[in-house]
């Protein structure tokens, strides 16, 4: 796991207990892969579930109630009203697990590309930094099922993400991650514009600006087996954007501290 910033001291962990953790599933189109998904969750002590569905049409938003009464306490639903999309979904469901009495926000897919076996690892690795990223790309990671040509694409994209923003983490793309509570309160969620999966980048490069310590441990991507992917030629076209404003913003914020000297 690399080691983040040496600047700033680690987080304390929970000495003698377990992290009480909640995973955010944001949904459209899931209702074959949600029950697999929750059901193997709840195997873990202390995790609990908020599914944010996005007015999916196939009823995923009453798979997800189901499960609710299946699971009481443990599984929640939010049904999203506004305007569909990756990242305002990731973000109301981000912003309702701050008001759950929890140690640590995660985030994961519906589609079981996440392995819910790699969660407790995940969790454990934020007893030391303030947000840990599950890694397609650190050693011991991998991806399975994928063409070359997708695998070339997410590298690539991954490089290019790296030289635009600065950042230092290696798999800059992935959905699977966690935030101490702390941490991601501190993000300014009203400033984030992004919609598509663009979205993860944008929260990782400002959760990076914060000083916060990031980390990666390893994880096995398999590519979903049930639904289709979301990808859009729209989302491409604001992934290749979105860098290049996350790296002029970092750009303003310089010249206004030399301002101020």
């Amino acid at each position: 796991m690399p080691v983040p910033d040496a600047g700033h001291a680690p987080p304390a962990g929970w000495p003698g207990r377990a992290p009480r953790a909640i995973v955010v599933v944001p949904t459209y189109n899931e209702r074959q892969n949600l029950p697999g998904l929750v059901e193997r969750l709840m195997a873990h002590e202390g995790v609990r579930v908020l599914v944010v569905d996005d007015r999916s049409p196939d009823g995923t938003g009453q798979i997800a109630e189901e499960l609710a009464v299946r699971f009481p306490g443990r599984v929640g639903v939010l049904h999203r009203v506004e305007a569909r999309g990756y990242g305002r979904s990731c973000l109301d469901g981000l912003r309702r697990a701050l008001a759950e009495p929890v140690d640590v926000v995660c985030q994961m897919d519906a589609d079981l590309s996440h392995d819910p076996d790699d969660l407790p690892a995940i969790v454990a690795a934020a007893g030391a930094a303030d947000m840990v990223i599950g890694s397609r790309y650190v050693a011991g990671g991998r991806v399975v099922n994928w063409p070359l040509r997708r695998r070339l694409l997410s590298r690539v994209a991954n490089m290019y993400i790296r030289l635009v923003t600065r950042l230092g983490a290696r798999d800059c793309t992935s959905g699977y991650r966690c935030w101490r509570r702390e941490a991601l309160a501190a993000v300014p969620f009203d400033e984030v514009f992004s919609d598509g999966y663009s979205f993860l980048v944008e929260m990782l490069f400002r959760t990076a600006r914060l000083g916060q310590r990031i980390a990666e441990v390893p994880i096995t991507f398999v590519e979903r087996r049930e639904g289709e992917s979301k990808l859009s030629a729209a989302v491409l076209v604001e992934s290749v954007i979105t860098p290049w404003r996350l790296a002029a913003a970092r750009h303003a914020g310089r010249r206004r501290v030399r301002a101020n000297f």
